[in-house]
């Protein structure tokens, strides 16, 4: 098999067995969580441009007027973390997963309105059937997925963000970050402040998980670089379902939460607008194969 198959697969896996992880840190408030995911990942992340002699790069780059688009990325990634870690230790697994699974037709749909880009007739038809999934949810749910829609809006609107963004993937996140960096340490030090802040308490596993955050953070996304050099991006689009599928079957069978025969249905609908846009995506490609792209952005985290 493909080395780049296996990093790829690899990077998404562990993605998707996040739930696993942070639900060792359910007693944890996600705020203080994910404050604690900004830290280490920064510390890390610079921790690497360092060995490897790239910090001067990234001062550069902010000479360049890049803070902007940078913000912007930030302030989506945080929400996506934040949004994420929530929905895990509050029992949204199950809908969790399907954010991930309907955010590339999020994705799609905003490249249509904001880059303007065009679609083939037949990319509009999971697009509906998608959204048809989605209502029919939010009559099973009795109100509409906010979780799954929260998480596949922030993550469509990080990557486009990410589309106009001139660092690669270690860089980005490297700056957003650190941008994010100050407010999570004042945030985490009021809570230490009043008695609330967790690090340090003497829970020594938890500590431990903490500070593994970054590590957890930064591995999948030096997996997916590295897979990205070496496989076709259509390859990449057909792996990333691997994430969500890890993430609702954890849902459904380990955690337990509930997943009537109503959103089965619901679900199903949204998996057939997959298949479609998968097949009619892999028609287009062979039928007019792309000049090769840039290295692309990858994922943020």
């Amino acid at each position: 098999m493909n080395q780049g198959n296996l990093y790829a697969m690899a990077a998404y896996a562990i993605w998707g067995l996040f739930p696993v992880y942070f639900k060792l840190l359910r007693h944890i408030p996600a705020t203080q969580i994910l404050c604690h995911r900004i830290t280490w990942s920064f510390l890390l992340l610079l921790a690497v441009l360092l060995v490897r002699g790239q910090w001067s790069s990234l001062r550069s780059a902010l000479r360049a007027g890049v803070l902007p688009v940078y913000i912007a990325a930030a302030v989506l990634i945080s929400g996506n973390w934040l949004t994420y870690v929530w929905a895990v230790n509050s029992g949204f697994v199950v809908q969790a997963s399907l954010g991930y699974f309907i955010n590339p037709l999020f994705s799609v749909l905003a490249a249509v309105i904001f880059l303007r880009e065009r679609l083939r007739p037949w990319q509009w038809v999971p697009i509906g059937l998608a959204a048809l999934g989605v209502l029919y949810l939010t009559y099973s749910y009795g109100s509409p997925p906010w979780v799954a829609l929260t998480l596949a809006l922030t993550w469509a609107g990080y990557g486009l963000v990410k589309k106009i963004a001139p660092l690669g993937s270690l860089h980005g996140l490297t700056l957003e970050t650190g941008l994010l960096l100050l407010p999570a340490l004042i945030y985490l030090t009021g809570a230490g402040i009043i008695g609330k802040g967790v690090f340090l308490q003497g829970d020594t596993l938890s500590d431990a998980l903490l500070v593994g955050t970054g590590v957890v953070t930064a591995t999948p996304l030096f997996l997916f670089a590295l897979a990205v050099r070496r496989i076709r991006l259509s390859t990449v689009g057909i792996l990333q379902y691997i994430s969500p599928t890890i993430q609702f079957l954890l849902g459904v069978l380990v955690f337990r939460e509930p997943f009537t025969s109503a959103r089965l249905i619901g679900f199903g609908i949204v998996w057939i607008a997959l298949i479609i846009f998968g097949i009619e995506g892999l028609a287009a490609y062979r039928s007019d194969p792309p000049h090769p792209d840039p290295l692309p952005k990858g994922r943020g985290g």
